[in-house]
């Protein structure tokens, strides 16, 4: 399913070492406010460089990816430090309003079309208790993005409709921030 996604360029740089130091100290400066809480789903955490980092500021992290080689990957890599689910961001067989943050790193780009992200947006609202922080980050088209993605799916998420659709999805103090390279969201189910 994977190399559907991803091109091998693209696979080998997310499961590089190189990846994962550069996801560490951002991902650990921004766990400091993001307020997701104890019990957090990540949503489609790939090869889990993300998820490295969730595992150890997060008291229950449950890791929900639909490619199944990476899941059992994910499962061998983290033991019974995380729990792991094998399905797809928009149909989570977890319960309703049972966490405390819902987050997805990198990732809503290789969700397509659009209307498979806003079902992923309405999925992660259901899964939030009240109260309960959505949030994220993906990144934004340039050259070097494109290259990249050759011969991958590809759908970015547009900063500027982003407020509307979280909102659509049922969220409340949503903030998009853009930077010249990716967008940054953080949600919250009333």
């Amino acid at each position: 399913m994977l190399d559907r996604m991803m091109n091998a360029v693209h696979r080998w740089l997310c499961s590089s070492r190189m990846w994962a130091n550069a996801v560490e100290k951002p991902l650990t400066d921004w766990l400091a406010g993001a307020g997701i809480g104890d019990d957090v789903v990540e949503i489609g955490p790939g090869y889990g460089a993300t998820t490295r980092v969730l595992a150890d500021h997060c008291e229950r992290l449950t890791a929900v990816e639909v490619d199944p080689v990476l899941a059992v990957r994910l499962e061998n890599t983290y033991g019974d430090r995380i729990e792991v689910i094998r399905a797809s961001g928009a149909d989570v067989p977890l319960d309703s309003a049972a966490y405390s943050g819902v987050v997805c790193f990198t990732m809503l780009h290789h969700v397509s079309p659009v209307a498979a992200q806003d079902a992923l947006f309405a999925e992660a609202r259901r899964l939030l208790r009240p109260g309960g922080v959505f949030a994220g980050v993906d990144s934004l088209p340039s050259l070097g993005f494109r290259l990249l993605h050759i011969g991958d799916t590809m759908v970015p998420v547009s900063p500027a409709t982003l407020p509307a659709r979280l909102s659509a999805a049922g969220f409340s103090d949503v903030r998009v921030e853009a930077t010249r390279s990716q967008v940054r969201f953080h949600a919250r189910r009333l």
